[in-house]
């Protein structure tokens, strides 16, 4: 009876937390690819050069992990061809949990990118979380044999195929659009300059001596009245960071023009990088600047050098002025290179996959809203 409900609980724990880290991923591919970028680049400095050769590769990895790791908490859940399962399962939780654990040690990646930015866990709790989820995957490993499938493999052959299958369409859809969930602090909704205040001003405990006796206050107690001042920590340290501490954007000459940004209606053309900029819808972006030329601010934002820039606004007769940002920061406000997002007053108002160029009737609307 016991083995039947720590069978059970393993089978529905690691699953069912397979299927919503993989959920979570599929929703925003490139936020998995950004992350394992970030992870190659790091393992090239450490390690060695030729992790770079996998970075142009890391948005067809990431998207192979994601529908791994969904196809493996379904075959989990039905109990599919167990000794496989648990094997690969196995196998996929080891880099897991290295990946975290280099993470937490080496602190080179803040962010292990679990749960997307959905959920944020430190590098140790990353690791921890990995070290219990792999005691139950291990459970399922040296148990395997006794665990029957819920169903028949021909069942489950079709099931975890038609997932793999949904899930890539998905993730495809995904790309080609923007996020279906957006949990960036960037989302519609948000004003940016309140993202960049942090939500709590610091809560300072202090620690003194006195008579032999550790006294803790929130209040500085002075030498007069016979403390000795020892240390100080804050208390809410997690809750003094605000959500945005990267945005900024320069013009041409070097100015902080981040504070322009927000002033009333700006329609922003994210450009990432000019030489990875699709073109296929360009034609609909330069005719959304003609229809609201003088009827809004527009601007382009870029991370490519001021040549790069101007050349791709000549060839493709983008009359809008341009600043700088940061790369990591561009792709964090838009998934899609290049995008559109609409901010009035610096709340974020609309944004857009370049594939779903909106109308300057649809910018109105929103202005006026």
């Amino acid at each position: 009876m016991r083995n039947r409900i720590l069978d059970g609980f393993s089978v529905y724990f690691v699953g069912g937390l397979f299927i919503f880290s993989g959920l979570i991923k599929l929703n925003d591919p490139i936020g998995t690819q950004i992350k394992l970028e970030e992870y190659f680049e790091v393992f090239a400095n450490d390690f060695g050069s030729f992790f770079h050769i996998f970075i142009p590769y890391a948005l067809a990895i990431g998207m192979f992990l994601i529908i791994l790791e969904l196809a493996l908490g379904v075959a989990v859940l039905l109990r599919y061809r167990m000794s496989l399962t648990t094997t690969v399962l196995l196998a996929l939780m080891v880099f897991f949990t290295f990946l975290t654990f280099y993470s937490a040690y080496t602190n080179k990646v803040t962010d292990c990118g679990c749960f997307g930015d959905a959920i944020k866990l430190t590098p140790w709790q990353s690791f921890i979380k990995d070290v219990i989820l792999m005691v139950f995957v291990l459970h399922l490993f040296w148990h395997r044999r006794r665990l029957m499938p819920a169903v028949p493999d021909k069942i489950g052959s079709i099931a975890v195929a038609a997932v793999s299958v949904i899930c890539l369409a998905t993730g495809i859809y995904a790309l080609r659009h923007l996020p279906f969930i957006d949990f960036r602090a960037y989302r519609i909704g948000n004003n940016i300059p309140e993202q960049m205040q942090p939500p709590e001003q610091p809560r300072i405990e202090y620690v003194f001596e006195k008579d032999g006796k550790e006294v803790r206050s929130e209040t500085f107690l002075t030498e007069a009245d016979g403390y000795k001042y020892k240390s100080a920590h804050v208390l809410n340290e997690d809750k003094t960071i605000p959500k945005i501490t990267d945005y900024a954007v320069m013009d041409e000459n070097g100015d902080d023009v981040t504070a322009y940004t927000f002033e009333g209606a700006r329609l922003f053309f994210i450009v990432q990088d000019v030489t990875k900029a699709s073109t296929k819808n360009i034609q609909d972006i330069r005719a959304l600047m003609t229809g609201l030329e003088g009827r809004i601010d527009m601007l382009i934002l870029t991370s490519s050098p001021p040549q790069d820039i101007d050349a791709f606004r000549h060839e493709h007769q983008l009359g809008v002025p341009y600043y700088f940002a940061d790369a990591t920061v561009l792709k964090t406000i838009i998934r899609s290179n290049p995008g559109i997002t609409l901010w009035v007053d610096g709340t974020v108002r609309g944004k857009w996959h370049h594939n779903d160029t909106p109308e300057p009737q649809d910018i109105l609307e929103l202005i006026n809203r």
